[in-house]
């Protein structure tokens, strides 16, 4: 596992932070214009606006959070894997708060804290632990 000082630390959860709050914005935009402009209920709207965040998340964290040059595709399989857990239960537990009557962006927003902070400890110390500041971006600013 790579050694970060705790600087590169503090650098490294901003950056997934920011780059996390802009996945929000494109998951939001994703969802409302779903919501607002189908009569979809709120999974298949949750569902489409989150692989799109996903993506975009993943290609900027990858690339400038932790500047790793390790396989993608293996990288893309670990991060798949997390999401086979996650989104099926914060499809659930989004459908059932929905359903009783927890307003949808409400529902969105606590999920995405929640996604925020169990997907960079996953990604930290699962996903790209071996392969932090690997690719040429680090190697130049290393």
């Amino acid at each position: 596992m790579t050694k970060l000082s705790k600087r590169e630390n503090r650098l490294q959860v901003i950056k997934f932070a920011l780059f996390s709050v802009s996945a929000g914005v494109i998951q939001t935009l994703v969802f409302t214009v779903l919501n607002e402009l189908t009569d979809w209920k709120y999974w298949p709207c949750y569902l489409i606006a989150l692989v799109a965040s996903v993506l975009w998340n993943f290609t900027l964290n990858r690339e400038f959070t932790f500047k790793s040059a390790g396989n993608v595709p293996v990288a893309m399989v670990k991060v798949f894997c997390f999401y086979c857990v996650f989104t099926p239960l914060s499809t659930w537990w989004g459908s059932a708060l929905t359903d009783v009557g927890v307003n949808e962006y409400i529902v969105l927003f606590g999920t995405m804290a929640v996604n925020l902070t169990t997907e960079f400890l996953y990604d930290r110390f699962f996903v790209f632990r071996n392969s932090i500041n690997t690719n040429k971006r680090a190697k130049r600013h290393g």
